[in-house]
């Protein structure tokens, strides 16, 4: 019987063109945004009106679409054998960013360089940690309720991981990391009063941070009286509103924000979505809402449908991954929680963001195969 479902669980279909058709327009929306939102800044800063899309395009699109190819042709369950093993590499390439490999850019050491190739480890680390807890869960089903085989190492992982990436710093990726995984330990099995218990720790922990780092400090004082400061402080969130008001119901048109141009900060990378919702409006803003939300709800019924548990937790912690970053990217640069620093998954200038969500993306055309 175990090798008959086995077989059934390996039989190949169709992968989901729904969530292909997705990807493959996020992923171009994203290039295509892009190209409007960079160019003053490459002008300025290169004298390449098309920098930032041609290094995107080289570092972050052609390397992301090999990794989806891979990905989507390669059975899912190859990765639960080896889970234990990228969880390691993940945290090896978080901790080498604080040896003579790691780049120290922009006040934060969040770059790792290894010959010519430069990337983010706390980007990569995202879909390994997912990897792992799936596979954690779904081989100990019934060991998560436990406090000493479940609570413990949950809390001993993710807390190892979690100090690595405060100390780069990177914040809004310890939050999405922490969020998206007690999901996936909810969905697991875990006990109430276990994952009621982690996050009281967890935000005990995050208030700490904040009370200690000035920096992070401001940006909860500057969320609550954004108005207060506008030319510090609250410079950056003042300048994204009125982007986002000054595109009104359709937006000022592809290519002529001005708010990009001298006034919005990181216009490529967090703040692009202020640039989409000048230029295509309020329509265009509400629109690639829409799309992400018919992604994530599509990852979310085929983890329904699926009879393989290890499947099932690995589409809901990708899924949620994606709606979660989404989200906190959204609200933070629309003024309804504070600043993040957080990229738009698909959209944002980021080669290494790009690549990992592109992959991610292959891992799930890959399990839509067998559902």
């Amino acid at each position: 019987m175990k090798l008959w479902h086995r077989n059934k669980l390996r039989r190949k279909g169709t992968p989901d063109y729904f969530i292909v058709a997705c990807i493959a327009f996020l992923v171009l929306f994203g290039l295509t945004m892009l190209a409007s939102a960079s160019s003053n800044l490459g002008k300025m800063k290169y004298n390449d009106t098309y920098y930032f899309l041609e290094h995107q395009f080289l570092f972050g699109f052609l390397p992301g679409l090999a990794f989806f190819l891979i990905a989507a042709n390669m059975y899912y369950g190859r990765y639960q054998k080896i889970a234990l093993w990228l969880l390691l590499i993940g945290v090896i390439l978080l901790a080498a960013v604080f040896t003579p490999l790691g780049v120290h850019a922009k006040g934060a050491t969040r770059w790792l360089a290894l010959g010519p190739i430069t990337f983010q480890p706390s980007e990569v680390v995202k879909p390994l940690i997912l990897i792992y807890l799936a596979s954690w869960l779904a081989r100990r089903r019934h060991q998560q309720k436990s406090l000493g085989q479940g609570l413990v190492p949950f809390f001993l992982m993710l807390g190892t991981v979690t100090a690595l990436l405060l100390a780069q710093p990177a914040t809004s990726t310890v939050a999405i990391l922490i969020v998206t995984a007690s999901i996936i330990y909810f969905v697991g099995g875990a006990r109430m009063i276990h994952i009621a218990g982690f996050a009281a720790a967890m935000a005990l922990i995050f208030m700490g941070v904040i009370y200690l780092t000035p920096y992070r400090l401001e940006r909860i004082q500057t969320f609550f009286s954004p108005s207060q400061d506008t030319q510090s402080s609250g410079y950056h969130i003042n300048q994204a509103l009125i982007a986002i008001g000054s595109g009104g119901l359709t937006g000022v048109g592809y290519g002529q924000s001005t708010t990009k141009i001298r006034y919005l900060p990181e216009p490529a990378g967090d703040s692009i979505f202020a640039v989409i919702a000048e230029e295509l409006g309020f329509i265009g803003g509400v629109g690639l809402v829409a799309l992400f939300f018919a992604l994530v709800f599509r990852i979310l019924m085929l983890a329904r449908r699926t009879h393989d548990k290890f499947a099932e937790l690995l589409l809901i912690g990708f899924g949620s991954l994606i709606a979660i970053q989404a989200f906190m990217n959204i609200a933070a640069i629309s003024g309804l929680i504070p600043l993040t620093g957080t990229p738009l998954p698909f959209i944002s200038y980021g080669g290494t963001a790009l690549a990992v969500f592109m992959g991610i993306g292959g891992i799930i055309v890959n399990i839509s195969k067998y559902v």
